[in-house]
């Protein structure tokens, strides 16, 4: 991107909503504006897992301010991420459904692990560079994600579904704020968050940083009461201090902080419970309040999408391909070939949707034998449940989802995938790669060279597939499996011509 370019995040939080607006200047990133309402989304979830409509209309109003942040922002320059509630929601489709009509732009349901790498980079790339070990957390309002790394790279990393508002629901849902019921909230803590010890303990970092809304209003609390480290750093004492002073005031209505805001007082308990956990549990003595957050590891995140070489979703591909033993010469083969037979059906898409579009393709073809670990006799299947079911660092949820779809579909009947039928790009996807397999079923490179994939310009919704009568006589069991493919595709509302020139 050039230097200049605008560029925001939206974080969909369970607490709150955040927008950050940062401009690119000579490959560094800074603040133009930052706004943040407490939504408070995360207590609208009832007992069955499903969003009021109090709460999502409260979601819908705040992104329709966002929204107006964001006018003549392109798609591009703007990546929305959603966290723990969306991710528990039931009916999360038919709040996203509403949600980015209003916003404008896409909104990615994130995976825990990966929200926990995109905080990691937010908070380091705001920190100095250094070679320290770092422990950064997070606690949000239904989930705490914790990361160990170095430099800009996570090395372990965890999400847990703790936070200050589920506990604060949970433990104080009388409002009152009583020494047993901290006692009560910080051991149930501990048995959430107890298996962190192996790899987050003491021994796995040189220093600690907290990211966001809880670690921020402690820090801030007893900053402004003297209360902190001489660096401002978080203490064991200070977090004793902390809690006898909310016990004291017994009540959340009665809280009387500096630094304690009007919003966060109904669920600051809950939040400190977490903390407190988290000191006994990792050996933590000193916590740094970092200003990197998720919203800026979004933004990291977005630069690095621009290319391929700095796209992290590429080597998660090539890492899980090597883990389930897939075979990396047919999967060459495989995305060459796909690539290839698309190049027409993409064309007339925007150069930034058209090349993440093939990087989904080269991807589903990285990827479309990884179920054969588990068995051959419908791999592809497992390679879709695979996908659908695994923590891959760089993906959201739903492009996971299109890359298990289109495993799922590279092969077989296409019934399966009736509910896609009306996604244009992704069948044009399907056809590339369903003919690439085919092409490439010998495991040997195909001669492509009189082969010609185009969407069929006829009255016939679908594609058109031509080839020389010299390559039908020259490989016949391909063309076979053509004629084959042909009779697939005359079930579905698309179709496919095969004509021999």
């Amino acid at each position: 991107m050039q230097s200049g370019t605008r560029l925001a995040a939206v974080d969909l939080g369970s607490n709150s909503f955040r927008l950050e607006i940062a401009r690119l200047e000579q490959g560094q990133i800074q603040r133009m504006e930052y706004h943040k309402e407490t939504v408070r989304q995360g207590n609208g979830l009832d007992a069955d897992r499903r969003l009021s409509q109090d709460a999502m209309q409260r979601g819908w109003n705040c992104l329709a301010r966002f929204g107006e942040r964001l006018a003549g922002f392109e798609p591009g320059q703007v990546r929305a991420v959603a966290t723990q509630t969306l991710r528990e929601a039931r009916n999360r489709d038919e709040f996203l459904a509403v949600a980015r009509q209003i916003l404008g732009f896409p909104i990615d349901v994130i995976s825990g692990r990966e929200e926990a790498r995109l905080i990691y980079q937010g908070v380091t790339h705001l920190l100095p560079q250094s070679d320290e070990r770092r422990l950064v957390m997070d606690i949000g309002g239904r989930s705490t994600e914790l990361i160990v790394g170095q430099g800009y790279t996570a090395q372990a990393m965890e999400s847990y579904r703790v936070g200050s508002v589920a506990w604060s629901m949970r433990h104080f849902a009388d409002g009152v704020l009583s020494a047993r019921n901290f006692e009560r909230a910080e051991i149930a803590a501990k048995a959430v968050l107890d298996d962190a010890v192996a790899t987050h303990a003491r021994a796995h970092w040189d220093a600690a940083y907290g990211s966001s809304g809880t670690v921020g209003a402690v820090a801030d609390a007893l900053r402004l009461a003297g209360r902190a480290a001489h660096d401002g750093a978080i203490t064991r004492d200070g977090l004793d201090w902390l809690r006898e002073r909310l016990v004291k005031a017994q009540r959340f209505e009665a809280i009387r902080l500096d630094g304690i805001k009007e919003e966060r007082k109904a669920v600051i308990a809950g939040g400190l419970a977490v903390l407190r956990a988290l000191f006994d549990l990792l050996g933590i003595e000193r916590l740094r309040h970092a200003h990197g957050a998720l919203r800026h590891g979004a933004l990291v995140d977005l630069l690095d999408r621009e290319r391929e070489v700095t796209d992290v979703r590429a080597s998660s591909v090539e890492h899980l391909a090597a883990r389930f033993g897939a075979d990396a010469q047919q999967a060459g083969r495989v995305a060459r070939s796909a690539l290839r037979l698309g190049h027409e059906l993409l064309a007339p898409l925007a150069p930034a949707e058209r090349q993440e579009a093939e990087r989904q393709i080269a991807w589903a073809a990285r990827l479309h034998e990884v179920g054969s670990r588990i068995s051959h006799a419908d791999y592809h299947k497992h390679g879709a449940y695979i996908l659908d079911n695994a923590d891959v660092p760089g993906f959201a949820m739903h492009e996971l989802h299109t890359l298990s779809q289109l495993v799922l579909g590279h092969r077989g009947k296409l019934r399966k995938l009736e509910s896609r039928f009306g996604d244009a790009l992704f069948m044009r996807q399907l056809m590339a790669l369903r003919l690439a397999v085919i092409l490439c079923h010998a495991r040997q490179d195909p001669r492509q060279e009189d082969i010609r994939l185009a969407i069929d310009p006829g009255p016939a919704h679908g594609f058109a597939l031509s080839v020389s009568g010299g390559w039908m006589a020259a490989w016949p069991q391909s063309a076979h499996l053509l004629r084959e493919e042909v009779l697939a595709w005359q079930k579905t509302p698309w179709g496919l011509r095969l004509s021999v020139r």
